[in-house]
């Protein structure tokens, strides 16, 4: 697992991308009321603002750490979008990516970076 300094998360399996936020992202939101996934076939870039997730607190755009084209949004976070607080780093995914640059994934921190990161904020 990688992370990014906008708290995503990135799972590589292969040329597949699994993505959500972090633990920590979901616990600064609050309760996860709305959340809105893309669509399969959606290209995205790294940087770029791919899904939204809304709280009790705010509404915040998720970034794609990883360029590539979306295969799979997870859906069932429109009728379940308390998932992302339930199981931030696991069931509360919000999409599969096919990766159009793996090398990127080696530039995302691992969990002591992130971690580093996380007490300087």
């Amino acid at each position: 697992m990688r992370f990014t300094k906008d708290h995503e998360w990135v799972v590589l399996e292969g040329d597949v991308a699994t993505i959500g936020i972090t633990a920590h992202a979901a616990e600064q939101l609050g309760d996860v009321v709305f959340v809105e996934t893309p669509e399969a076939g959606k290209a995205v870039k790294a940087g770029d603002a791919f899904a939204v997730v809304e709280s009790v607190k705010a509404a915040s755009d998720v970034y794609a750490p990883i360029s590539g084209e979306v295969i799979e949004g997870n859906t069932a976070l429109g009728d379940a979008p308390e998932t992302v607080n339930a199981e931030p780093e696991a069931g509360g995914w919000f999409a599969k990516i096919k990766v159009a640059d793996p090398s990127e994934y080696e530039k995302l921190m691992d969990r002591d970076a992130y971690e580093a990161f996380l007490a300087t904020q």
